[in-house]
């Protein structure tokens, strides 16, 4: 049985006989799961993962992908993965534990392309200090996927005395930034539609677990933390106004945007508060805290742009008015729909 499990995967390509819980499926997982994320869980083998007991409180996120392209500037659907349901963790508070991975894989696909994104996972996670322990895979004919679709979902622990959560911000906080906005969102437009700029534009995916964690130990009395990925800063805050019941005021100058992209949503006609980031996060604290909390958000590689970008107000409609660069007053509101589908 042994011989048959580890034996080479005869076809290149996904079939249906991957997805069927036979000797394909243990080749496959063997193949190109286990050897990308293989740790002490995973080879158990079992339905799932007994990962003892842990201190804390615990948190636990999920989180589907789901983007076009697979792989992109500064980043890939594997990396992307990981770095997102972190950083769900991390903005709650909690340290990292560990990851479970579901695939949704249509028939067809190619094995190199599935092992090149499971090795940017694995890599990934290792990199974090973490271990993808569990998981499952599904094949589906052709025609009802697009290539790989990837749900993980995140084990994190909040250290007593941590409470972080969207409906805690009051009027006066200061609203920080940790760096450009929008860079995600036009590094897969602009490889989306074959865009060159003068400057290439890469994705801001990264893990911001360490980040977090300096910023908690600093200024532990942090309200509210949010990662602003689909819908972008604008709609980050407006779901914090309405969790909290406030409104927002904003200064445009304040607010990071890098040259290229904002150069790029003027020609594509696209708001940057609206483009999706994967690698940026927004704190909420006192006022009495902000400037301290801003030194170490600097101090730190993943924060080095950091910004105070405005206040929180005492408003019932729950608005977030901004001052903008030509000395007016506009309110940013979340959009619609969708302005970029498939970003994450």
């Amino acid at each position: 049985m042994n011989a048959v499990i580890n034996s080479p995967l005869l076809s290149r390509t996904v079939d249906m006989t991957h997805g069927a819980g036979g000797r394909a499926s243990v080749q496959l997982i063997e193949a190109v799961f286990l050897k990308n994320f293989s740790n002490p869980f995973l080879r158990q083998g079992n339905d799932g993962a007994d990962i003892g007991p842990v201190a804390g409180r615990l948190v636990m996120t999920t989180d589907g992908h789901v983007i076009s392209p697979l792989f992109f500037p500064g980043g890939d659907i594997g990396s992307l993965s990981v770095h997102g349901t972190v950083n769900d963790l991390a903005v709650m508070g909690a340290k990292p534990i560990c990851l479970s991975a579901a695939f949704i894989i249509e028939e067809g696909f190619s094995i190199d392309t599935l092992e090149a994104i499971t090795s940017s996972m694995g890599r990934a996670a290792r990199d974090i200090g973490i271990h993808i322990v569990t998981g499952d895979t599904k094949v589906v004919g052709r025609g009802q996927a697009d290539g790989v679709f990837i749900t993980l979902t995140g084990l994190g622990a909040v250290p007593d005395g941590i409470r972080l959560s969207g409906d805690q911000a009051k009027p006066g906080d200061c609203i920080l930034l940790s760096g450009t906005i929008g860079d995600h969102g036009i590094a897969i437009m602009s490889k989306r539609e074959n865009l060159e700029f003068e400057t290439e534009i890469l994705s801001d995916s990264q893990p911001l677990h360490d980040l977090a964690a300096a910023m908690l130990e600093a200024v532990p009395g942090i309200r509210v933390m949010r990662d602003p990925t689909r819908g972008g800063l604008s709609a980050t805050l407006n779901e914090i106004a309405h969790q909290s019941g406030v409104g927002m005021s904003l200064i445009e100058r304040d607010i990071p945007v890098r040259p290229e992209v904002h150069a790029a949503c003027e020609l594509l006609g696209i708001d940057p508060f609206n483009v999706a980031n994967e690698g940026k996060l927004i704190a909420i604290c006192a006022p009495e805290e902000s400037q301290k909390l801003l030194a170490v958000m600097r101090a730190h590689p993943r924060g080095r742009a950091a910004a105070v970008i405005g206040t929180v107000l005492a408003d019932a409609n729950c608005l977030i008015r901004m001052k903008t660069g030509f000395g007016g007053n506009r309110v940013v509101d979340w959009i619609a729909g969708e302005q970029l589908p498939r970003i994450c």
